[in-house]
Parts: C-alpha cells; structure tokens; sequence
C-alpha cells in the first residue's frame, strides 16, 4: 500500500545554525560512570528555603502576583547586591525572572536589535552566542588571553565598530574559573562609555572567589551604573538550580523594557518561591559552608591532576571549574573526554564552544567522594597508578 508523503510546514531558518552548547555532555552518563561535566552544587537546597516554599504553598500562594516580582523581594535583592558587592540599584530597578538564562535573555533582548553586534569573551558560557544570535544580532567573540583566561583590552578595544552594542562580562568566569580584576573592569567600563555601550554583567558566581580578591562588578565603577545591566540568580550560592528564580537589576530604562519582556512571556516566577527565595538571602551560613566546602574540592582537583604529564592546569581563581589543557596529552578535547568516559569519567570537550579548542571543563561542585573516585580513575588511564588524595 503506498504511503501519503507528509508535508510539514518549516521552522524558522535563524534555528538552522543554532548549536545548544554543553547540552549533548550534560546529560545523565551511563551507570557507574562518574559525573564532571553539569555545574550543578553538590548541596541540599538550606532548610529554610525549603520549609519557606512549603509554607507559602500551603498558605495558597499559587495565584497570579506583581509580575516584576514581590516588592519585598525587590527589596531584599536590592539590600543584598548593596551589601555584597556595593551595586546601587534602587528596588524599581530589578527584576525577578524564571532563572538567571531568561533574565540574560530579556537583557539582550532590551539592548539588542538585529544586526547589532555584542562582544563576547572567549571561551564564554554556551548560552551566551545562541541567545545573540536567535534574536538577530551578531556575537563577535573576542578570545581572552591563553595563559591566564583573563580579558585582552586592547582587542576588545579594536573590535568596537559603529554596529556594537554590548560587551558581556561574567567574573568569576565559566568556563575558565578566571576572575577579572579591578583595573581589567574599569578599563572595560572605560571602552564602554567612550562608545556608550551597553555591560551586560553575569555575576552569578560573585560569592564564589578563591585568590582573595573581592568580587568587583562593573555597575560599581565610576560610568558602569547607569549603562551595566547585572544578571544573577540563586541557582549557584543556595543549590536552588531547579527551582528556576534569578533577577536582573539595571537601570531604569532597561528594568522597565525587561518588565515588559517577562509581561509578554513568563509573567512571572512561581509565586510561593518569591518569599523562599527572600529566605535564601539570610542564609550566610549555608553559603560560606558551601563556599569552604568547593575550595577544598578544587584543591583536591589541583593536587590529583595537577601533576600528570600533558595537562596545563590554570589555578581556577572563582567559580566552580577547572579549564584544563589537554593538548600536550597529543589527544583532541573531544578524544580526551571520548577516552576519559572510557575509563568512567564524564568531562566536557570545549572545542563546542567558541575558542575551547583543546581544553576540557571540570566541575568540581560534584560531591566529594566523585572527586577523589574520578581523580584515581584518570591517574590510572593516564599513568597507570591511582591517587585519591
């Protein structure tokens, strides 16, 4: 019997060249295989947050509220960001969204229009192009100095044209673990007020820095307020990945665009989590236990892996990653993490990403019995003997 051809109509044509990342090496490895790629913290949620979120569901918090977020929980970011990082950004000015991407989104959707360009930092996160590009403008990516991962100014500098939009910022860095310091921002900031350019600053790893500097934002330097919109969320400090709450604080103009955006799509995150959510701003103690604990776990990574021949180890100065080297190894970052997953390790191969050609990212948020079990597993395929320690 002769089958009817099915003739589907097509999708949009700016999905055709639309890569998705990490996402292929974030899925779930085969059993006994241990997990080195998802940056997802290897803590239970604090308590408080949990019994908060309980408690709202069952107050009957599950209907319709302000869509810019709760004002108490504005509030509270707006305290939070003052006292943890000296950002000055009034209640009005932040948004609560479904999780830092959406927040990233609707800044580039508020800064963006097509054919626009955005300077990127290369290697960056894997979002970061997609979501330039699928809304029509055009990431440059401008790669960050090999040796220490950290900006090249003067190429940010030449890459600036009359199209340029934006430059993006995300320190601590992921995937590098770098942590810009405070000349390389102001000197940033510098670029972006003599072409009056946007900073779209993902500080999402801001309370996780290991070289004993302080987290410096660019909103904090002298021009960086009113042209730097912050993104962050509570996916890292208070192991709330799933739980999707983020927020975007900027200046008015681009809070009142973001509103607009979340208005026309999410309306809102769930309400029962915006009172949680202002719960996990009280938990310091939760996140410098956290903190302590992943210090220990990249220490443990650099004691394991440092040594073994053919891998260039930068010390990761924030975040929760090692971006390591694997040239010298004479394999490809896609044949080391092929043969690392042989010998039951799961990395992720950076050649996915813009200039992570040669490199693989760890993640040592993983529990700590995963570190030193992954650890012995690649001392034996690399060099034959196993150390745990």
């Amino acid at each position: 019997m002769k089958q009817n051809h099915i003739i589907m109509p097509g999708v949009a044509t700016r999905f055709d060249d639309l890569g998705v990342g990490f996402a292929p090496y974030l899925q779930p490895p085969p059993e006994g295989v241990i997990r080195w790629t998802v940056g997802e913290p290897g803590f239970e949620t604090p308590d408080p947050v949990i019994s908060t979120a309980i408690s709202e569901l069952k107050a009957g918090k599950t209907k319709y509220t302000r869509g810019q977020g709760s004002i108490k929980l504005c509030e509270a970011v707006s305290s939070h960001l003052m006292s943890t990082s000296g950002i000055s950004y009034s209640s009005e000015n932040i948004v609560i969204t479904p999780g830092a991407k959406q927040a990233l989104l609707y800044a580039y959707m508020t800064t963006l229009n097509p054919g626009d360009e955005a300077i990127l930092l290369t290697p960056c996160w894997a979002s970061y192009e997609p979501m330039i590009s699928i809304i029509g403008a055009t990431p440059v990516n401008i790669p960050v100095n090999r040796t220490n991962f950290h900006p090249d100014i003067g190429a940010i500098r030449s890459a600036v044209t009359d199209k340029t939009r934006s430059i993006m910022v995300n320190s601590p860095c992921n995937p590098t673990g770098a942590v810009y310091t405070r000349q390389e921002i102001e000197e940033i900031v510098a670029i972006a007020v003599e072409h009056d350019l946007w900073i779209i600053s993902d500080e999402i790893y801001s309370r996780l820095i290991w070289n004993g500097t302080d987290h410096v934002s660019p909103a904090t330097i002298e021009g960086g307020l009113d042209r730097t919109i912050v993104i962050s969320g509570w996916s890292k400090t208070w192991a709330m990945t799933g739980m999707r709450i983020g927020f975007l604080a900027g200046p008015s103009n681009a809070a009142k665009a973001a509103v607009k955006c979340q208005a026309n799509s999410a309306s809102h995150v769930p309400t029962f989590m915006m009172e949680a959510a202002r719960a996990a701003l009280d938990c310091d103690d939760y996140v410098d236990d956290f903190a302590d604990a992943y210090r220990k776990r990249r220490d443990m990574m650099l004691r394991g892996l440092g040594d073994i021949p053919g891998l260039r180890i930068v010390d990761p100065e924030g975040a929760f990653y090692l971006f390591v080297d694997v040239t010298g190894t004479g394999m490809t970052d896609v044949e080391f993490a092929d043969r690392a997953l042989e010998a039951g390790v799961q990395l992720i191969p950076a050649s996915l990403i813009t200039h992570g050609e040669g490199f693989v990212r760890i993640s040592y948020a993983a529990p700590e019995e995963d570190i030193k079990e992954g650890i012995s597993r690649l001392r034996l395929w690399l060099l034959g003997e196993s150390k745990t320690d």
